[in-house]
């Protein structure tokens, strides 16, 4: 597949031939990214004010394309349908997407363990979600 991955500070490439994505939990969908947008995060990833971001992370959190492959447990999605990504990645499940504050879900941050080591305490995540 190509992605656009980040290299370093002001250093983002699409790269190609680069793995398919897997599914790694069942409620897991793989999209087929078809538009994206730019946002402000991407701003603060390309300008290296992010400290988790290592080199060959892929960039992109805000798309729209088509379902290519789901989970055994993700019940909400099929192979075809076309689907848009907003800016916040949640579960819809925990704690803090049940009170609806889907923009700190307790489940979507990778990086949980750094987060909570930098401010006691695990954050969202937004940013480094692979597509």
């Amino acid at each position: 597949m190509k992605a656009l991955r980040w290299h370093g500070k002001k250093d983002i490439r699409c790269d190609d031939h680069l793995p398919d994505p897997a599914i790694e939990d069942p409620r897991d969908a793989i999209i087929k990214v078809t538009s994206c947008a730019i946002c402000g995060s991407d701003l603060h990833l390309y300008g290296g004010f992010m400290p988790g971001m290592k080199h060959g992370d892929i960039m992109g959190h805000e798309f729209m394309g088509e379902v290519v492959e789901v989970g055994s447990a993700n019940k909400k999605l099929k192979i075809g349908d076309r689907v848009v990504v907003p800016f916040t990645i949640c579960c819809g499940e925990c704690d803090q997407c049940r009170r609806g504050n889907f923009s700190v879900c307790e489940r979507s941050n990778r990086n949980k363990d750094l987060a909570a080591k930098a401010f006691g305490h695990t954050t969202a995540g937004c940013s480094d979600i692979p597509i």
